[in-house]
């Protein structure tokens, strides 16, 4: 059963914060060392102080983190709603030039309740969370989840109670993005949404990491204290939930940039890719991205970049990732990041899956070319979307997807709301 409740938000003081634009910051996690810096400097109140603070030598990042919260809160830079709250989200975003709305809320999720989760997550970023997490005893930001929403509770929430009200946010982030929240706090609203989510699975688009962090959390206190029975904030997790099937969520690609061993020769790497792949090459940027879009609707279709030229990759068999990898259910084989995974990056270009100094990781392909062009020793690899079938029925199964394979589009931004444990 899937349970979740209001809570009392921590947020910005908007009788002292004028623009809110300046305070707010993206999840942590899509965050660069240039970016961090840009926040840092942008408002000595940006959130980006408590979510992400500089390393220092001689300092401990999170007991400064947890300070400037204490601060922030003692100066009323951030104060609490009076009244628990569930807070309505309207995210409006264009993505190549059409507009897009997503609806959801954001609530307390019950770290019990039915919960899947479909990327394996990694030590580093795990402890790092803890850390904070047990200093600033917050949730700082939303995870991302979404629901079937067999009920229609996220449109009947916005026609019976959000449509003809004045949110109290509304932001343009510099992306152009519209965000707007709205409190939902009268008892019969939300003894509606607790009732209508009882029995929706929930599945984590993103903040797997933040989410068993937040179990490892709850687990310590528990050891600690003995059995703890009641209702605490700890058995809880902030989240941001929308509809699984809705037009406005928009799943990208994280593409790949890896790092080689030496020179490549492209005629003799294309003799090897041949033998699993059909290898094309297409001129124009543009239509290459169109055809490797509209190609992986109905097949497995990979792109290459390297020495200004461009090759799509069709797969000619996929059971050649039987053998490979047998031990895996056929959903995980027919992923586009598996076909990429286990055959051009570890069988043919030799390179360790784990090897961060060999991979990196973007959603932005343009950024990847641009690496490519400036070093001689790198090569862009390029992936269509999973599809959100692909991710619940992974997850349902219990199996995950490899990390850094779905990119949730546009993120939450952090500072909106907090959930500070009472």
């Amino acid at each position: 059963m899937t349970r979740i409740k209001p809570f009392r938000a921590i947020v910005y003081n908007q009788e002292k914060i004028k623009d809110l634009t300046r305070v707010v910051c993206p999840p942590y996690d899509i965050i660069s060392p240039l970016s961090q810096q840009y926040y840092h400097n942008l408002n000595p109140y940006n959130f980006i102080h408590i979510l992400l603070g500089k390393d220092i030598t001689g300092e401990n990042k999170y007991r400064r983190a947890a300070n400037y919260f204490k601060d922030c809160l003692k100066n009323r830079i951030l104060i609490h709603d009076e009244k628990p709250a569930v807070y309505f989200y309207s995210h409006q975003y264009n993505l190549r030039g059409e507009k897009r709305i997503r609806l959801g809320f954001i609530g307390l999720l019950y770290l019990d309740s039915d919960i899947f989760g479909h990327e394996r997550t990694r030590l580093e970023p795990k402890e790092d969370r803890l850390k904070l997490l047990k200093n600033v005893k917050a949730n700082l930001s939303p995870i991302f989840v979404l629901f079937p929403d067999s009920k229609r509770i996220i449109q009947r929430l916005y026609q019976q109670d959000i449509e003809h009200r004045k949110p109290f946010i509304d932001i343009i982030d510099n992306e152009n993005a519209v965000h707007k929240l709205w409190r939902l706090d009268s008892p019969d609203t939300l003894n509606r949404i607790q009732a209508g989510m009882q029995k929706e699975n929930i599945f984590i688009a993103d903040g797997h990491h933040r989410y068993e962090v937040a179990c490892a959390y709850r687990n310590q206190i528990k050891r600690k204290s003995g059995a703890i029975k009641g209702d605490g904030d700890f058995n809880y997790i902030m989240a941001y939930f929308t509809n699984v099937a809705s037009r406005g969520l928009t799943v990208l690609p994280i593409h790949r940039l890896a790092k080689l061993d030496s020179k490549l020769d492209m005629e003799d790497f294309k003799v090897v890719l041949s033998e699993y792949f059909d290898v094309r090459e297409v001129k124009d940027k543009t239509q290459f991205f169109f055809l490797m879009e509209k190609g992986g609707q109905t097949e497995h279709v990979l792109g290459m970049y390297k020495n200004k030229r461009y090759w799509l990759l069709r797969l000619k068999n996929i059971k050649i990732l039987d053998k490979m990898i047998s031990d895996r259910p056929p959903e995980y084989k027919s992923l586009d990041i598996s076909i990429l995974n286990y055959i051009v990056l570890k069988k043919i270009l030799g390179i360790n899956l784990e090897d961060k100094e060999r991979l990196v990781f973007s959603p932005n392909p343009d950024e990847l070319i641009e690496s490519v062009d400036n070093n001689q020793l790198y090569i862009a690899l390029f992936l269509n979307p999973a599809k959100i079938q692909q991710i619940t029925s992974l997850a349902l199964n219990n199996e995950k997807m490899p990390a850094k394979t779905t990119y949730f589009y546009p993120k939450v931004l952090s500072g909106l709301v907090i959930n500070k444990f009472e």
